[in-house]
C-alpha cells in the first residue's frame, strides 16, 4: 500500500511519501522538489508541471494556472466573472452552468472542466511519486484549504477519482500542518492535563488561514481556525501588477491588460519584485526590454505593505506558540504585523512550504496498515455552521435546525427522528453566508423516499442519520424507518406517542436526545412502556447536490483521460526518437574530428550535416517510426567506423595475450627437449603436437600482424580481435591437455644442514618445501607471526 501526502498549492505543489526511514518529500524529473500547478495544452500533447511552466510566455492562451480557486463554481459566479480579467486564457460556461477553461489541444478548439484539469495535475504528481517509490500508487491524502466548501471539497474528490487516485481523506492545509508539528513532540501534556494551544498562521500563495490546536499526548484537537481567502501572495502580486498597469498607461500609452503575453510578463516580474521588497526597504526598479510595441518600460516601488490581522480572537496568555508558514509568510511586514497582534516571537520550526504535504503524508500512514505509526488521534472542525429545513405541515411554513455549528468537532454523526407518513425532502445549507467565500449557501437536497404511515394510519418514526465525514463534506449518510409490529395473541399493545407529532424532530448526538428547539428530553423519567417488536427498514435516499458531477460524467472523464496519457506517451516515445537522432548527430561529429578522424573513409560527415538540416526542417514533425529509420541510416555508417577505432584499441592487447601463450608453450618445448626430469615422461608424439600447434600458430599470428601493418586505420582490418582470441582459445585447447601431465616441480633447499641434523624430539626431519617456515639455528622452525603482526613465544628445544 502506497502512503503518499499531496499539497495542491495554488501556485506549486508538493508530494511527500513515507517510507522506512520517515516521511521525505520527494523531487520531479528536474530534481525539483517544487513542481509549478501548471498545466499547458499543444497540437500534440499536454505539459504539465515545469515543463508547462516554461511555456506560460510562448503558450500562454493555452497554458493554464491559478484554476484551484474555480472548483465548485458557477460560471456566473462574481469571483469567477472579477478574475477573468487577470487570467491570460479563456474560461466558457460548461453545459451544466459550472466553470470551464477554453483551450486549443490536438489542433481542436476544448473545453475542460476544473475537474479535469486538476486531474490531469494529479496525474503528474501521482507520476512523481511513482518514479521515487518505485511502484503502483493509488491511496492518498490531498490537502485543500479550511476554507473550501462543500462543492469545492467534493469537485477535488472527483478530480482525484479522474486521476485513478483513492483519496483516503481531505485534508484541512492548516489540520495537516498540525499534524506535521505535534507528532514529533514527545513534551506534550498527558491526556488529563490542560492541553497546549498553539497558533498555526500559514499565509500561502492564494489565502490566509490561521487555526488554534490544542494538543496532549497523543491527539490534537482543532479548536477553531478561520481565514481570509482574498488575501494571499498572488493579492500582493495583483496590487503590483495594477500599479504597473496604471503607470504604464500614464508613462507609454500601453494598454497592458489587452496584451495577455505582455501581461504574464508583468506578473513573472512583479512576483520577483515581491521577493526583492520582502529584503530590501529602499526604493527598488522594475525594467522590462521589449514590453509592447518594442517599447522598454521601467517602473520603481517602495517595500509593500498591506495590513493584515488575525481573524481570530483569543487570550494571548493561553498560547504556547505562534507557528508560521506558508510561502508569502516570508515577507517581514507580514511576519511583523502578525508577531505584533499575538505579542510573541513567531516560531518557524516547520519547512514553510513543504509542511502541509508531511503533514498529509503522516496522516496517510496513519490511515495505513502497512506502516506501524505511533497513535496520534486527529480532531478537525467545521468551518461554517450548516442547517437543515424541510416543510413543515402542522406550522404551515418551513422549518429549520442547525445541526453543526461553526467549529463543531469533525469527523461527526448526528440522527435526527421526524415522525412522516409519506416521503420528505430536507434542503442542508449555510445558515451564515456573510462569512462565506462563495455566493450559494445551499450544500444540496435530500428526498427521503419510501417513507409509509404506520398499519393504524399514524406518522411513522423515522430516523436520519446526518454527517460531517474525513472530508469535511457534509452528507445525509442513512435513513431508516422504525416500524410497529402487530403484537401476538397474549401481548399488550404499545402505548405510542406518535399521534400529533408530524413534525416534531429529535437530534440524537452523545446518548442525549434533543428537540428541535434544543430542549432535553428527560428519558429516564418516562414511564416504562410494555416491550413490544419494531422492525427498522432501510429508506433510500435520493441526492441532489450543488455542482455533484454525475458518475455517468465522471466515468466519461476518466476515460478521457486515459486516452490524453496515452497520447502523451505516443508523443514522448515520438520526441525521444527524434532526439536520438539528435544526439547521434551531434556525438558522431564530435567524434569524427576526435577519436574517430583517422578510422574514417565514408563522407559521413556529409550525411550527418544532412540530417542536422532535415531535423530542422522537413523532420522537424514527423512520425517515430521516420526517426527511427534515420537513426537506423546513421548507424549503418557510422557503426563501422566505431567499429574500427574498438578494434584498433582491442588488437594489440589480443595479440600479445596470443604472443603470451606461444611463449609459455615454446618454453615447456623446450624444456622437454632437454630433458628435464619435470617433462621427460611426457609422450614424444603428443609434445611433437604441441610444438607443431605454436609454430603454426606462431607463424599464423606473425601473417596477420604483417598484414594488419599494410592495412590503414580506415580500412576493414586484416584480422579481427574474436579471430586472435579464437586462436589463442585454439592454442590452449590442443596443448594444456597435453603439458598438464607434468610432474610438479620439487625445489630442494639450498642448505644441507637440515640433511644433517637427526630427529628433534622424536620426529624426523622434513624437507622444507615453498613457502614453508624456514629452519631455526637449532634444528626447529622459526616461530610464526600472529595475526597482529607480532611474533610469538619461542620455545627452547633441548
Amino acid at each position: 500500500m502506497s502512503v503518499v501526502g499531496i499539497d495542491v498549492g495554488f501556485q506549486s505543489c508538493y508530494v511527500a511519501v513515507a517510507r522506512a526511514g520517515g516521511i521525505e518529500t520527494v523531487a520531479n524529473e528536474y530534481s525539483d522538489r517544487n513542481t509549478p500547478a501548471c498545466v499547458s495544452f499543444g497540437p500534440r500533447n499536454r505539459s504539465i508541471g515545469a515543463a508547462a511552466k516554461g511555456q506560460v510566455v510562448t503558450n500562454c492562451k493555452n497554458t493554464v494556472q491559478g484554476f484551484k480557486r474555480f472548483h465548485g463554481r458557477a460560471f456566473s459566479d462574481p469571483y469567477v466573472q472579477s478574475a477573468k480579467s487577470s487570467l491570460v486564457y479563456d474560461l466558457a460556461q460548461l453545459p451544466s452552468g459550472s466553470t470551464g477553461i477554453k483551450v486549443m489541444y490536438m489542433e481542436e478548439e476544448k473545453v475542460f472542466s476544473i475537474e479535469q484539469v486538476t486531474a490531469m495535475l494529479l496525474t503528474k504528481l501521482k507520476e512523481t511519486a511513482e518514479t521515487a517509490m518505485k511502484k503502483p500508487v493509488a491511496d492518498c491524502v490531498i490537502s485543500v484549504p479550511s476554507f473550501y466548501t462543500d462543492a469545492e471539497r467534493r469537485s477535488v474528490i472527483d478530480a482525484a477519482q479522474i486521476a485513478g487516485l483513492n483519496c483516503l481523506r481531505l485534508m484541512n492545509e492548516t489540520t495537516a500542518v498540525t499534524l506535521a508539528y505535534g507528532i514529533y513532540k514527545q513534551d506534550l501534556p498527558a491526556p488529563e492535563e490542560k492541553p497546549r494551544n498553539v497558533v498555526f498562521v500559514d499565509l500561502g500563495h492564494s489565502g490566509y488561514q490561521v487555526s488554534i490546536c490544542a494538543f496532549n499526548k497523543g491527539k490534537l484537537k482543532m479548536l477553531a481556525s478561520a481565514s481570509d481567502a482574498a488575501l494571499g501572495g498572488k493579492d500582493f502580486d495583483e496590487v503590483l501588477v495594477n500599479h504597473f498597469c496604471e503607470e504604464f498607461g500614464k508613462k507609454y500609452k500601453l494598454d497592458v491588460k489587452t496584451k495577455p503575453r505582455a501581461l504574464v510578463r508583468l506578473y513573472q516580474e512583479c512576483e520577483k519584485l515581491k521577493k526583492l521588497m520582502s529584503a530590501n526597504s529602499s526604493d527598488l526598479p522594475l525594467n522590462i526590454e521589449c514590453f509592447m510595441n518594442d517599447i522598454d518600460v521601467t517602473g520603481k516601488l517602495n517595500r509593500l505593505v498591506k495590513q493584515n490581522t488575525s481573524p481570530l480572537k483569543l487570550k494571548k496568555e493561553d498560547l504556547y506558540a505562534v507557528e508560521i508558514v506558508g510561502g508569502a509568510s516570508r515577507i517581514p511586514a507580514v511576519k511583523e504585523r502578525v508577531s505584533k497582534f499575538f505579542g510573541k516571537e513567531l516560531s518557524m520550526t516547520l519547512n514553510a512550504d513543504e509542511a502541509v504535504a508531511r503533514g498529509c503524508a503522516l496522516q496517510c500512514a496513519i490511515l495505513s496498515p502497512a506502516f506501524k505509526v505511533r497513535e496520534f488521534s486527529i480532531t478537525d472542525v467545521v468551518p461554517y455552521p450548516i442547517s437543515l429545513k424541510w416543510n413543515s405541515a402542522a406550522e404551515e411554513g418551513l422549518s429549520d435546525c442547525e445541526v453543526f455549528p461553526k467549529n463543531h468537532a469533525a469527523p461527526f454523526s448526528k440522527v435526527l427522528t421526524f415522525y412522516r407518513r409519506e416521503p420528505f425532502s430536507l434542503e442542508a445549507y449555510y445558515n451564515n453566508p456573510k462569512e462565506l467565500p462563495y455566493p450559494d449557501p445551499t450544500i444540496g437536497q435530500f428526498m427521503v423516499q419510501k417513507v409509509v404511515p404506520q398499519a393504524n394510519g399514524e406518522s411513522s418514526k423515522v430516523k436520519v442519520k446526518v454527517r460531517v465525514n474525513v472530508h469535511g463534506v457534509f452528507s445525509v449518510s442513512s435513513a431508516s424507518l422504525v416500524e410497529v409490529l402487530k403484537p401476538t395473541e397474549g401481548e399488550e399493545p404499545m402505548e405510542t406517542d406518535l399521534a400529533g407529532k408530524e413534525d416534531e424532530v429529535c437530534v440524537l448526538c452523545f446518548g442525549s436526545a434533543f428537540t428541535k428547539d434544543g430542549k432535553e428530553k428527560n428519558q429516564a423519567s418516562s414511564a416504562k412502556k410494555p416491550k413490544v417488536k419494531t422492525k427498522t427498514v432501510e429508506l433510500p435516499i435520493e441526492n441532489s447536490l450543488r455542482w455533484q458531477l454525475t458518475n455517468d460524467t465522471v466515468n466519461l472523464f476518466v476515460e478521457n483521460e486515459g486516452k490524453m496519457i496515452m497520447q502523451d506517451k505516443l508523443e514522448k516515445e515520438r520526441n525521444d526518437a527524434k532526439n536520438n537522432v539528435e544526439e547521434y548527430v551531434y556525438d558522431m561529429r564530435d567524434k569524427l574530428h576526435g577519436l574517430l578522424e583517422k578510422f574514417v573513409s565514408e563522407s559521413v560527415s556529409i550525411l550527418l550535416e544532412d540530417t542536422e538540416n532535415w531535423l530542422y526542417e522537413d523532420g522537424e514533425d514527423q512520425q517515430k517510426q521516420v526517426y527511427i529509420d534515420k537513426l537506423a541510416e546513421l548507424k549503418k555508417l557510422g557503426q563501422p567506423i566505431q567499429e574500427r577505432y574498438n578494434e584498433a584499441e582491442e588488437r594489440p592487447k589480443a595479440f600479445d595475450e596470443l604472443g603470451k601463450h606461444i611463449q609459455q608453450f615454446m618454453k615447456i618445448v623446450e624444456a622437454y627437449k632437454t630433458k628435464e626430469e619435470q617433462y621427460e615422461h611426457l609422450d614424444e608424439l603428443e609434445m611433437l603436437k604441441v610444438d607443431k600447434q605454436v609454430n603454426d600458430a606462431m607463424i599464423w599470428m606473425n601473417s596477420k600482424m604483417n598484414a594488419q601493418s599494410k592495412h590503414n586505420l580506415n580500412q576493414e582490418p586484416a584480422v579481427k580481435v574474436r579471430e586472435i582470441q579464437a586462436k589463442t582459445k585454439e592454442l590452449d585447447s590442443a596443448c594444456n591437455p597435453i603439458v598438464s601431465k607434468s610432474k610438479p616441480k620439487v625445489e630442494v633447499p639450498k642448505d644441507e644442514k637440515a640433511e644433517q641434523n637427526g630427529p628433534v624430539n622424536g620426529q624426523e626431519g622434513t624437507e622444507a618445501q615453498p613457502g614453508s617456515p624456514e629452519k631455526g639455528a637449532a634444528g626447529g622452525t622459526a616461530a610464526p607471526e600472529s595475526a597482529e603482526g607480532n611474533k610469538l613465544p619461542e620455545m627452547d628445544i633441548d
